[in-house]
Parts: structure tokens; C-alpha cells; sequence
């Protein structure tokens, strides 16, 4: 299973409908910040799209978080903001693995992280439209997923 994992949008969408053709994914996780174009991001995909509530993202009815079960993983997605991600990944980490949770993935920063330490991997795919890590390449994340359910992440850039 291919999973692509974006975040923080902002209704910039060009990059994004760009790595749906290259990535072909199986499912897509949006980290929330679409900013209304929650339709244009699911239609554009042939596949199924999960979306999170962002910051951003003021009269929306998309879910505040997710729990999901990708092969032998527990996964939370969040947008993040509200778990101090600006500061570090710490935070959020505690919180998933209090959650029971084996991934978080989650946005807000606009820096990509795949990083894993006590027994939480934390996913940021950064920004696909406001990158802000040094180089400030918009940036996103596929998550392979083996046929023994064993994830795999590489962070990639437009």
C-alpha cells in the first residue's frame, strides 16, 4: 500500500494535483490547512482521501483528528497546532504514545520530520504550497507499507 501524506495546503493546490499523478497513491492523509478546498483535493484523487481540521481551515466540518490502522500500525492525525509542534515534535510524541498510538502524522510547522523515538514514529510531511525548512522546497511524504503490514517513509520534495 502506497500512502502519501501532505499537509498545509492553503488552497495552493497546483504541487499537490502534480504529486498525485507522479505518486499514483493508494490512500492520501491531508494534516489539515486545506482552507475549503476539501472537495477539489478528494475529487482530484483516485483514491481515498482523509482530511484533518487545520488551523486554517474556519467553518469546516472535517474532523478535529483521526485514528487509523495502516497494516500493524495505530495512526493518530492531527493538524498539530494544538500540541506545540511550532516548538519541536516532543510534545506530540508523548500524546500519541499516551493515545497508544504507534504514528502520529501531523502539520502546522511546514518543516518535514520523519523521525521515531519512544516507540512513536511522528510524520510531518511539511508544506506542499508554504515550505519553510531550510531551501524551502515544498515537500510531502509516502508511506510504503510492505506486504507484512511494515512501514517504510521518504521525504520528498517538488
Amino acid at each position: 500500500m502506497r500512502v502519501l501524506i501532505v499537509s498545509d495546503t492553503h488552497r495552493k493546490n497546483d504541487n499537490y494535483f502534480d504529486v498525485l499523478k507522479w505518486e499514483q497513491p493508494d490512500l492520501v492523509i491531508h494534516c489539515g490547512d486545506a482552507e475549503g478546498s476539501e472537495y477539489a483535493l478528494e475529487q482530484a484523487a483516485d483514491c481515498p482521501v482523509q482530511i484533518v481540521l487545520g488551523n486554517n481551515d474556519f467553518f469546516s466540518c472535517l474532523p478535529r483528528e483521526l485514528e487509523l490502522q495502516l497494516g500493524t500500525y495505530k495512526v493518530w492525525v492531527t493538524h498539530g497546532h494544538n500540541y506545540y509542534v511550532s516548538m519541536g515534535n516532543e510534545h506530540i510524541k508523548r500524546e500519541a504514545r499516551a493515545r497508544g498510538m504507534d504514528m502520529v502524522f501531523y502539520g502546522h510547522s511546514h518543516r518535514p520530520v520523519v523521525e521515531e523515538s519512544g516507540g512513536v514514529i511522528a510524520v510531518n510531511p511539511g508544506s506542499l504550497s508554504y515550505p519553510r525548512q531550510e531551501g524551502h522546497r515544498p515537500s510531502y511524504v509516502v508511506m510504503e507499507l510492505n506486504r507484512e503490514g511494515k512501514a517504510q517513509f521518504e521525504i520528498k520534495y517538488v
